[in-house]
């Protein structure tokens, strides 16, 4: 597939993965859909430590996942984009909010998670898997 590349809405914050995607997801967690305000978020996991960002870095809002431990939400200051999410609960992973990729054309969600607080008016494909909570660990 290549190197991931992405900025956010302003172009302040850039990054960069070369890691080939562990999985690409529709997140239909409350905090997601507060996040994007809209009833999800679709995010690429990337193995961590493989996102280097090479122009600013982003701000953080430091959330509390369902599990209680701690979610870092890294955002733009200047434009509000977010960008990448980062669970304690999921350390091996990095989850890159996918409207910020420069190059979208190979994405395809994979699963859908946190189908639990899907919206109801959200219509789930039924020949792309549905979990409740948290994605199986990579």
């Amino acid at each position: 597939m290549g190197k991931i590349q992405g900025q956010c809405l302003c172009g302040a914050i850039r990054y960069t993965a070369a890691a080939e995607p562990l999985l690409t997801a529709v997140c239909h967690c409350t905090h997601c859909q507060k996040q994007t305000g809209s009833a999800f978020s679709i995010v690429v996991a990337v193995p961590k430590g493989s996102l280097v960002f090479t122009a600013e870095e982003p701000a953080i809002y430091q959330d509390v996942g369902e599990s209680g431990l701690p979610v870092r939400r890294r955002f733009c200051p200047k434009c509000g984009s977010p960008i990448v999410t980062e669970v304690a609960a999921m350390p091996t992973m990095d989850f890159i909010k996918a409207g910020t990729l420069d190059d979208t054309s190979w994405l395809e969600p994979q699963l859908n998670i946190w189908c639990d607080s899907a919206q109801p008016w959200v219509k789930l494909d039924a020949s792309t898997p549905c979990v409740p909570g948290n994605p199986p660990a990579a």
